[in-house]
C-alpha cells in the first residue's frame, strides 16, 4: 500500500514550519531569557486558537483520559523540550545540537516497536533511519562530531539537547495513543497549559526584586515579530498539523521530521542568505532522501 501524498505533504509542511523557528528563536533569545521565550510563543499560539475554536465552533475533547493525554503532551512535548534546546544551544553549535537531534527517529522508530501496533521494527526501517541519520552527519561535517563529549556545562548542554530529542521521541508516541479529539481544540489546550506551566519560570527574573534586565517596553520590533511569528505560525499552526499528522501516519513516519529539518535550514541558506550549497549538502540531501525511501517502501 502506497502512502497518500497528504502524509507527505503534512510532513513536509511541518518541516518547513518547525525548521524556520530556529532563526526566529536566535532572535528573541537575543533580548529575552529562554523562558520568556517558550511562554511567549506559547501565550499568543494558545490565545489564538482559544479564539478561532470559538468562532469556528470546534468540539472540545471530553473525558478525564484525554486531559490527562494533553497535559502529559504539554510538559513532554512542549515545556521540557523547548527549554531544554534554548539553554543548551546557548552553550553549544548548532550543528552539534543538530546532530544530537537528529537522534529522535531512531529512539521513535525503537519505542514504536514495542508501544504501538503496526509499527514493527524492521530491517528495511532500520537500514532507511540510519542512512538518514548519515546524512545528517555529512550535512552538518565532521567539525561538530568532534565537539561530542567535552566536559562541564558543554557536556550537560549536550545531555540537555539529547533529553530533549528523547522527549520529542516520547511525545509522539505519547500522542498516538491520546483518544481522538479536535485537532485544533486539543492544539490550543495543550499550548495553553504548556503556557501557565512556562510561565512562572517566565516571571522568575521579576520576582523578588532583582533587576530582569531588558524590560519588555525595551524590546525591539525584531524580538517581538520573532515571538509574534514563533506563536502564530511555527506553534500554533505546527500543533494542529503535528495531530493530524500523528494521528493518520504515526509516530514513525512523523520522526523523519528531524532528518528533513536540516535540510530546509540549508534550503534557507542558499535562497535568502546567498549562500553556495557545497559537495556534501548534495551528498547529504541524497543520502536523506535515500533513507527516507528506503524506510517508508512497502
Amino acid at each position: 500500500m502506497t502512502r497518500p501524498l497528504s502524509h507527505w505533504g503534512l510532513l513536509v509542511a511541518l518541516a518547513v514550519i518547525w525548521g524556520s523557528s530556529f532563526a526566529l528563536t536566535r532572535i528573541a533569545v537575543a533580548e529575552l531569557t529562554p523562558a520568556m521565550v517558550v511562554a511567549g510563543r506559547n501565550m499568543v499560539a494558545a490565545l489564538g486558537l482559544l479564539a478561532l475554536v470559538v468562532v469556528l465552533g470546534r468540539a472540545w475533547p471530553r473525558g478525564r483520559r484525554v486531559w490527562g493525554f494533553m497535559l502529559a503532551i504539554a510538559v513532554i512535548g512542549n515545556m521540557a523540550p523547548f527549554l531544554l534546546i534554548s539553554w543548551g544551544q546557548q552553550r553549544i553549535d548548532s550543528g552539534l545540537a543538530g546532530i544530537l537531534m537528529a537522534v529522535m527517529p531512531l529512539v521513535t522508530l525503537v519505542l514504536a516497536h514495542f508501544l504501538v501496533p503496526g509499527e514493527t521494527l524492521t530491517r528495511q526501517r532500520l537500514l532507511g533511519f540510519s542512512i538518514g541519520f548519515v546524512g545528517i552527519l555529512a550535512l552538518i561535517g565532521p567539525a561538530a562530531l568532534r565537539e561530542l563529549g567535552g566536559r562541564g556545562e558543554t557536556l550537560v548542554a549536550q545531555l540537555a539537547v539529547l533529553l530533549a530529542a528523547c522527549c520529542y521521541a516520547v511525545n509522539a508516541i505519547v500522542s498516538r495513543h491520546k483518544p481522538a479529539s479536535d485537532a485544533w481544540s486539543t492544539s490550543a489546550l495543550v499550548l495553553g497549559m504548556a503556557w501557565l506551566l512556562t510561565l512562572p519560570l517566565a516571571l522568575t527574573p521579576y520576582l523578588g526584586g532583582a533587576s530582569p534586565g531588558l524590560s519588555l517596553s525595551e524590546l525591539s520590533a525584531g524580538a517581538l515579530w520573532a515571538v509574534l511569528v514563533l506563536g502564530i505560525v511555527c506553534t500554533a499552526l505546527g500543533s494542529v498539523v503535528f495531530f493530524t499528522l500523528v494521528a493518520a501516519a504515526g509516530p514513525t513516519f512523523l520522526s523523519l521530521i528531524n532528518y528533513l529539518i536540516p535540510l530546509w535550514a540549508v534550503v534557507i541558506g542558499i535562497l535568502f542568505l546567498g549562500e553556495r550549497p557545497e559537495w556534501n549538502h548534495l551528498l547529504a540531501l541524497l543520502l536523506i532522501l535515500a533513507g527516507v525511501a528506503i524506510s517508508q517502501r512497502r
